[in-house]
């Protein structure tokens, strides 16, 4: 096998003529014949291209996303180098979150630079199920890289050789009609924020809405104060919530670009922090917040219409502190 720089004529002639389709075809002959020294000299020479007005990114995308999804961990970590600001930059995922879907921590940790990427790829992983002991990750996230008994099962994306599928979590369509009021005190908190942060991919890269209100009432109230007029629930665990947030957090919505489970999953233990005025104490105690998601009281709503597109529909109860919170977020193509 050739060594990566080397010689290569064939894919040298394509590069020359700016023929996507047939650097296309060899991205797929490659990955058949398991050629990835070929496949990252093909990603490296079709980006290098660009400095000849050659706009062969397309072909460098579509490389690096197949190295980091199937190739061996040593060309999986030449994909996550540290040092590469543009490695991912137009794949339909994060390549870390690519590269965990098949590739354990315990192949490619050994393999990767203690940065960003790899702490990533370990949060990733941990998701997936897999220990992960490894004190010389930066705290990217400032969560544990260990799952907890309270969190849910999170829902994955499944990466294919030219797809992807990001699939919502079940959630429960039991519904029962709720008592909307409109006149219940509305009051300021962190949880707004905390929501648009979540969903900035949506709203800001797509054609996204979201709207967060909290009020001195019950859900019906809080649900009121968005200016629905009716409206029907359906009861939620508390990880069932998580899980939705956490969908949410991940996904890019219709245009946007999709941020990774493990981004995911900081945006949902944020929201939850945000519930219980925890931010100014982050990180926060896991067993606190573990109990916080249980105290509230979660549901799923809608106005009767149907769901179309991208959706986080919430209402929340502390029935301790007697407030209600009630997030409404859509994007459609």
């Amino acid at each position: 096998m050739d060594e990566p720089h080397g010689p290569d004529e064939r894919l040298d002639m394509l590069v020359h003529r700016g023929d996507l389709d047939g650097l296309v075809r060899m991205i797929d002959d490659r990955c058949s014949s398991r050629d990835w020294a070929g496949l990252l000299r093909l990603r490296d020479r079709a980006r290098q291209a660009v400095d000849t007005g050659r706009q062969l990114w397309p072909a460098a995308t579509l490389a690096e996303y197949r190295l980091a999804l199937l190739a061996t961990p040593e060309f999986v970590a030449e994909v996550l180098d540290e040092a590469d600001g543009l490695s991912g930059r137009f794949t339909i995922g994060p390549l870390t979150e690519v590269a965990a879907q098949r590739h354990s921590w315990g192949d490619l940790g050994p393999l990767l630079e203690r940065g960003p990427r790899a702490a990533f790829v370990a949060h990733e992983r941990v998701i997936r199920g897999e220990p992960v002991d490894d004190l010389d990750l930066p705290d990217v996230l400032d969560i544990p890289l260990l799952l907890h008994s309270w969190e849910p099962t999170y829902e994955l994306a499944v990466y294919g050789d030219n797809d992807a599928e990001f699939p919502m979590p079940e959630l429960p369509d039991d519904w029962s009609d709720v008592e909307v009021t409109a006149d219940a005190e509305v009051l300021d908190d962190d949880v707004e924020l905390a929501v648009r942060q979540l969903l900035e991919p949506w709203t800001t890269s797509s054609n996204g809405r979201a709207e967060v209100v909290c009020v001195d009432g019950d859900a019906g109230a809080a649900i009121g104060a968005l200016g629905v007029r009716r409206a029907r629930m359906a009861e939620l665990s508390a990880q069932e919530a998580i899980a939705w947030i956490a969908w949410a957090g991940a996904s890019g919505g219709a245009h946007g670009r999709r941020r990774g489970a493990a981004s995911g999953r900081f945006g949902a233990w944020w929201l939850l922090a945000a519930f219980g005025d925890l931010l100014d104490d982050w990180p926060p105690d896991p067993d606190e917040l573990g109990e916080l998601a249980d105290d509230l009281r979660w549901y799923r709503w809608n106005a009767y219409e149907p769901d179309v597109g991208w959706t986080l529909q919430l209402a929340i109860e502390d029935p301790e502190e007697g407030v209600a919170w009630a997030i409404t977020a859509q994007d459609t193509h």
